[in-house]
This record gives C-alpha cells, sequence and structure tokens, in this order.
C-alpha cells in the first residue's frame, strides 16, 4: 500500500529532478563560454589593453548566445568585472536585457554609477568566493529589471585570477509560469525554495515569492536539496 509519506517523498524526488533540469541547462550555457571568454579577457589584461569597451566587445557574443537560450526564457546576459579590473573604470557590468536585447544602461539615478560595488551582493559574492556556480535570488533587481528575479552567475577564472562572474537573468514570473505547471502535475503542494528558506514558486496560494518559511507550517516538513542548483523543494500532501 503506498501510503502519504511514500507519495510525497516520491514527489519531492520528482520535484527535484524538475528543479534539476530546468536550472541546470543555463548553468551548462554558462559553463560552456565562461573560460574562453576568460582567456580572452586574461589576453587583453596582458596586453594592457583591457577596458570596459573591449570587455563589452568579448562578452557581446556570448550573450547574445546566451540570450537566444530556447529552453529557459532567459531575461537578460553577460559578465560583470571583478572590482579594479579595467584599466578604464572601477567597476563594469556587460549586460544585455529584454526581449529585443539591448545594453544595459543603469539609471540615470544612480550616483557615480560607474564606481557602483557589487561585492556584497549575493550573485556576485558567492561564486566569486567559492569559485562555483551559483543562483541567487529571489530579490527584487534594482540594477536591471525592478522585478523579481534570480540571477544564475559562474566565476570566470585565468592564470588562477577570478575575473568576475557569468552570469544570466531569470524573471521569477516566467519561472513561476513554466515551473507551476509541472510541480502541479505531481498531485501535491509543492513549494521551491533558496538556500535561506525564501519562497521561490510555489503551488501552494498561500506562499507568495520572497517569503520565509522559517517558523510556518512549512518548516517541519523535510527540504529535498536540488543538486548542483543549490535550491530545495518542499512537498505538502494536498
Amino acid at each position: 500500500m503506498t501510503t502519504p509519506t511514500t507519495t510525497s517523498t516520491t514527489a519531492a524526488s520528482a520535484a527535484a529532478n524538475i528543479v534539476e533540469d530546468y536550472f541546470g541547462s543555463p548553468i551548462r550555457t554558462l559553463l560552456g563560454w565562461v573560460d574562453p571568454c576568460a582567456q580572452q579577457l586574461s589576453e587583453a589584461l596582458r596586453a594592457g589593453s583591457l577596458t570596459r569597451a573591449r570587455l563589452d566587445a568579448i562578452v557581446e557574443p556570448y550573450a547574445s548566445r546566451t540570450l537566444g537560450l530556447a529552453d529557459v526564457p532567459v531575461y537578460g546576459a553577460g559578465f560583470i568585472a571583478a572590482l579594479d579590473l579595467l584599466a578604464d573604470a572601477h567597476s563594469h557590468l556587460a549586460w544585455w536585457q529584454g526581449d529585443e536585447p539591448r545594453k544595459l544602461v543603469l539609471a540615470s539615478q544612480s550616483i557615480n554609477k560607474e564606481y557602483i560595488d557589487y561585492s556584497e551582493l549575493e550573485w556576485y559574492r558567492v561564486p566569486m568566493s567559492t569559485l562555483l556556480p551559483h543562483v541567487a535570488g529571489p530579490y527584487v533587481d534594482y540594477l536591471c529589471s525592478d522585478e523579481y528575479t534570480i540571477t544564475i552567475a559562474v566565476p570566470a577564472i585565468a592564470d588562477g585570477r577570478a575575473l568576475g562572474v557569468a552570469g544570466l537573468d531569470l524573471l521569477v514570473a516566467e519561472v513561476e509560469r513554466e515551473l507551476t505547471p509541472r510541480f502541479a502535475a505531481l498531485g501535491q503542494q509543492v513549494t521551491l525554495t533558496n538556500g535561506v528558506g525564501r519562497v521561490v514558486v510555489s503551488t501552494d496560494p498561500r506562499c507568495a515569492t520572497g517569503d520565509s518559511v522559517r517558523g510556518g507550517r512549512l518548516a517541519e516538513l523535510p527540504r529535498t536539496f536540488c543538486e548542483g542548483v543549490a535550491l530545495d523543494v518542499i512537498v505538502e500532501p494536498m
């Protein structure tokens, strides 16, 4: 006889597989181009010619390829330079976004935008410190979209030096539109959370993006880790 616990465990495993497959494609895409991109950047560094314009020219073909990814609706993609990497700027985002991709120009109200310090932002700080791919969010992206966003970032390393991170943005609204029906088909309430227990998407109407599951009814339920993605799924029998 199948018990509710058995059913929930099976659903949790299936939900984790859905998440791993969904986010695995964009992670593999970034991993596929970050090394050759880093080598080009390193060559420009050795030649003393790595400027904002040169970085943009190197990154744009890779960003365009990422924005054209068929499996996942990528909203933005590009490269965030390590601080003080460039000859003509303290910091720089080589970033393209939108349905008709355009280069990101930071909001006019940003003061000293060429000196923006993103060193403590999760999507930069974690991959630069761990040297591993990272899924950051959900968070409201005030730099790019002003919407709830998930950023996937991987470190760019050449000659033993971290040069920055290659990344892409997914709008949570699009992720929700694609993942919710797949979760719902499992016949259980499925909630996807990040590493600190904040809801990414959920089939449960009581759970909104950004809610914390700590201290609530979901806190006592098992969390199933999604390999290679640093996200968890919580399954609650209906």
